[in-house]
């Protein structure tokens, strides 16, 4: 089994950063992709930024050029930092990690998420 852990959400005001962290534990062979996705009350959950085990990384347009995401192979570790916070990122931050097996399958796996709020 694999555990995913989120930390780093709080309160923040408008123009404020947050570091979002996310650590893997548990029975890993492999690490592929990580990701960082938010739901906001009454949205649909969606994909914020994704990162390869080459670390090659995509953002979502909404956040470009504010958020980077990055990671920590010998830690299994996935960052989120957050810079010029808006009202509208506040949401529920959720880690997704797909995890490879020897086999060559993937399994995928979700942290419990962490809040950011963010006032104007």
């Amino acid at each position: 089994q694999v555990q995913l852990v989120e930390s780093g959400g709080g309160l923040v005001q408008a123009g404020g950063s947050l570091r979002l962290s996310c650590a893997a534990s548990g029975t890993i062979f492999s690490i592929n992709s990580m990701d960082w996705y938010r739901q906001a009350p009454g949205k649909q959950r969606e994909l914020v930024a994704t990162i390869t085990s080459g670390s090659s990384t995509n953002d979502a347009d909404s956040v470009k050029g504010r958020f980077t995401i990055s990671r920590d192979n010998a830690k299994n570790t996935v960052y989120l930092q957050m810079h010029s916070l808006k009202p509208d990122d506040t949401a529920v931050y959720y880690c997704n990690a797909k995890i490879g097996t020897r086999w060559g399958g993937e399994y995928s796996y979700w942290g419990q998420g962490t809040q950011v709020t963010v006032s104007s």
